[in-house]
């Protein structure tokens, strides 16, 4: 059974970076794709740019205002057969630095959008798939979410929140016939990480491989964890059991210690700015 072709399938935070990889990945197994942003301008460009390569449409999201969400969920009904087979929950940001330098705005944005935003969506898809007892929600959380490191305290508690609420939801739920999922990326060479520094030890991931992840829990729905690459979640998942001598001699060791602490402040600031402020629709000029 193609779980992909024909499909309705809605992204949220998808103007760019992995959403936007996403659905390019979608279309070209033929998906019926809709996206959201809450940046109406990047939306309609990304709009433009994937109908080049099939059937997608777009419309602006806010996924930290419920009833913005419900309309969004609305009009991709509306687009396609009147039910929504796959979520994928994409839209995030990632506030980095020292814990005691957070602004409060930046930390409330962080959980309203990170997970706020995906503990909405879940909810406001879940009922109409229970009701048919098929759909898949995939929610797209980090490898923060099961390894923290200084100067993501934030960031990672969030995707922490993500990772917990997909396992407990994809066990609750697949006796109704509805599937859930998490992919979890380590560093993802998108704005998220402009003006940081990642050792050597971490590369930086693609979007498209991101997408690719994506494309593979759809293709096997049984998954409820998938990590990019697929190698770091069985060492994500040992490094929970060490010492906090041993944890913190391996973050040194790779880098991570000091990653989120130490990077170009100037170089992260336009970012920084937007991702305090990620609430509410851009409109256009």
């Amino acid at each position: 059974m193609d779980n992909i072709r024909g499909k309705t399938i809605v992204i949220t935070g998808a103007a760019r970076g992995i959403g936007f990889a996403t659905a390019k990945a979608l279309l070209a197994r033929d998906a019926r794709v809709v996206i959201g942003d809450r940046d109406i301008a990047s939306l309609g460009k990304a709009v433009t740019d994937l109908n080049r390569l099939g059937r997608v449409t777009g419309y602006p999201l806010d996924v930290t205002d419920a009833e913005s969400f419900a309309t969004f969920l609305d009009k991709a009904r509306a687009d396609g057969t009147g039910q929504i087979d796959v979520l994928i929950n994409n839209a995030g940001v990632m506030p980095i630095g020292p814990f005691l330098e957070q602004s409060e705005q930046a930390i409330r944005t962080a959980v309203e959008v990170n997970f706020y935003g995906t503990l909405t969506g879940c909810r406001q898809v879940l009922p109409e798939m229970v009701e048919r007892r098929s759909g898949h929600i995939i929610n797209i959380a980090s490898l923060a979410g099961m390894v923290a490191v200084p100067g993501q305290s934030v960031y990672a508690s969030t995707k922490f929140a993500v990772v917990g609420l997909s396992t407990a939801l994809s066990d609750e739920f697949a006796p109704q016939g509805v599937r859930v999922s998490v992919v979890l990326p380590t560093f993802t060479d998108t704005e998220l990480i402009s003006g940081t520094h990642p050792s050597a030890s971490q590369k930086p991931v693609q979007p498209d491989d991101i997408a690719a992840g994506v494309i593979k829990v759809l293709d096997k729905p049984s998954v409820t964890h998938l990590s990019v690459p697929a190698a770091l979640r069985p060492i994500s998942a040992a490094t929970q059991m060490l010492s906090p001598k041993a944890r913190r001699w391996l973050a040194h060791k790779m880098g991570n210690d000091t990653v989120f602490l130490n990077f170009d402040t100037a170089a992260r600031a336009d970012y920084e700015q937007r991702a305090q402020t990620a609430t509410g629709i851009i409109e256009e000029e």
